[in-house]
């Protein structure tokens, strides 16, 4: 008989959108409808989560849709019982760190959203917290285990691109105002007051996707933007939006790799997917989406000749190459839970804990400092 293993699983803010979507259904309780992750001495671990929330009757709802036998609207009491051993965050940012701070002290093991924090000094605190209490730490990196860019290491290992030179990201699609069509995110992004902003909630992506692919980040530049001021709110009020709707970034990274990344909640999209990255080297370039990837290589580029006095009729586009899907990708909230459960369960050490959240947190900081202060900011190395 297969030895099995329950692990419970605090999950603090299941009714938001990502909490819900990502992390409680593609992610945990999938792991538990296939009975669990299989481990190499062929072992099986599995999951039983805990629901916390505000709402008492949402969480109700969502237990009873679901067959979850266990919810509860007190987190300290939640915290109290030893069957928990992990503690799960999604809520906002602003009140994530206090939540994973009685985590620590209940010591818990913490696997979070990210920001991890509001400033760099917290999210290093807490970082330092986690580390004398001995506790293990996980923070989303969700976006290194999309498709596309899952081919995209396949072909930096590789060496295709040669030396690489350049990335050029754009992200982002329009966010209705509220007026007259609902606006499709929530409407405290919109305002710093309530940690809202398009620099806290993306940079600490490309923070982690940039130098976990191309190399460390050693400077920060940016530009942010409130372009649209007037919003409408969840119950049609009008509210002035005081957050940035937009960011504009350069970064220097190791290896005289140059980064430039739009991100804008107020772009009409015209590319095939809403993230697009650009990667040039001197063998070969990819175009990467969530799922899609093409590449150029150096022997198969065309050839082209600036001349604005006559019609260009090239189908540039037709020059890529789709890569082809030869895997199975999961789901990259979930292969990250799994990745994460069979770290703890095995005492490994795990590469994206609340120090690297902590990174992404720096990277945030610095481009709001750039753009307040309209210069470079050289990144200094974290450490505890």
């Amino acid at each position: 008989m297969t030895d099995v293993r329950e692990i419970g699983i605090i999950m603090n803010g299941v009714s938001g959108r990502m909490g819900y979507r990502q992390h409680l259904v593609r992610s945990i309780l999938a792991i538990r409808d296939q009975g669990g992750i299989e481990l190499p001495d062929g072992s099986k671990v599995t999951v039983k989560p805990l629901l916390v929330g505000r709402s008492e009757a949402k969480l109700a709802e969502i237990a009873a849709e679901h067959g979850i036998a266990d919810y509860t609207t007190d987190l300290d009491a939640a915290l109290a019982g030893p069957q928990w051993e992990i503690y799960a965050d999604f809520l906002v940012t602003k009140a994530r760190a206090v939540a994973i701070r009685k985590a620590i002290a209940a010591g818990k093991a913490i696997y979070t959203e990210k920001p991890t924090a509001e400033s760099l000094g917290e999210a290093l605190e807490l970082a330092r917290l986690a580390k004398d209490a001995g506790v293990k730490t996980g923070v989303v990196h969700d976006k290194l285990y999309l498709p596309g860019l899952q081919k995209l290491k396949r072909l930096i290992d590789s060496g295709f691109f040669g030396r690489i030179l350049s990335v050029r990201g754009e992200f982002g699609y329009w966010v209705f105002e509220g007026d007259w069509q609902p606006a499709q995110r929530p409407s405290w992004n919109y305002r710093t007051e309530d940690g809202g902003g398009i620099i806290s909630d993306m940079f600490p992506h490309w923070n982690y996707v940039l130098e976990n692919l191309f190399g460390e980040v050693k400077s920060v530049y940016a530009q942010a933007a409130v372009h649209i001021a007037d919003r409408w709110d969840e119950k049609g009020e009008h509210y002035d939006a005081t957050a940035e709707d937009a960011a504009y970034g350069i970064f220097e990274l190791d290896g005289d790799i140059t980064a430039t990344i739009n991100s804008s909640w107020t772009v009409r999209v015209n590319r095939d997917e809403l993230v697009e990255f650009q990667v040039d080297g001197t063998h070969g370039s990819a175009v990467v989406g969530l799922f899609g990837c093409k590449i150029q290589p150096r022997n198969a580029t065309p050839k082209p000749v600036w001349n604005p006095d006559l019609e260009d009729t090239h189908d540039y586009d037709a020059d890529w190459q789709d890569v082809p899907t030869n895997d199975v990708f999961l789901n990259g909230f979930r292969q990250q839970w799994e990745e994460y459960l069979r770290s703890y369960v095995e005492g490994t050490d795990y590469a994206f804990d609340l120090l690297a959240g902590a990174k992404g947190v720096q990277f945030a900081e610095a481009g709001l400092r750039s753009s307040a202060e309209g210069r470079k900011i050289v990144l200094e190395e974290l450490s505890l």
